[in-house]
């Protein structure tokens, strides 16, 4: 008798974990900086190599933060949705273009529109680390104290951003008033 109990606890144990797992977001990944203030980070600018982009440009008013490159075809895909985005004007997008070469970054950016108020060039993936990307396209909301709010993997799309992003700001908006 006691030979049969113990596979059957061991298979009703792999169930209920297997249950657990199909019931989970599969493309939920939690972010570590969620609550946390933003990495210390000064990357040349994509257009203007001379200048930086800064932790601190994500500072005084809620921003995005989006991780892009391309390469990555999902970020050709979340593109047109980032420049309605920004032509709404409610968040300031900045971008950190990862492991890219800059001629095609331009080159994207001139061809398909850049929602961008300044893209940083992180060519080693150095600032990428710090963040926690996996992979692009990942998106950041950054609270004005330079709180990370919430994070988003996968190409950004209109619903994602009512649903996640705009309810964010409003509820941190409504926080600080």
């Amino acid at each position: 008798m006691n030979r049969f109990i113990v596979p059957i606890v061991g298979f009703a144990i792999l169930v209920i974990f297997l249950m657990v797992g199909l019931n989970r977001d599969p493309t939920f990944v939690p972010s570590p900086l969620i609550g946390k203030q933003i990495p210390t980070f000064s990357l040349p600018r994509l257009d203007e190599p001379d200048k930086t982009v800064t932790d601190a440009n994500l500072r005084g008013q809620f921003s995005i933060f989006n991780v892009w490159a391309t390469w990555c075809s999902g970020c050709r895909q979340e593109h047109p949705v980032l420049n309605q985005i920004a032509a709404q004007g409610q968040v300031q997008i900045y971008g950190l273009n990862w492991k890219d070469d800059v001629g095609l970054a331009s080159s994207w950016l001139q061809k398909l529109g850049n929602p961008y108020t300044a893209n940083a060039f992180d060519k080693e993936g150095r600032v990428a680390i710090d963040w926690g990307v996996y992979g692009a396209p990942e998106t950041f909301l950054i609270a004005p104290d330079g709180t990370v709010l919430y994070r988003h993997i996968s190409p950004m799309t209109m619903d994602v951003w009512k649903t996640e992003f705009l309810t964010r700001i409003a509820a941190a908006a409504g926080e600080t008033r």
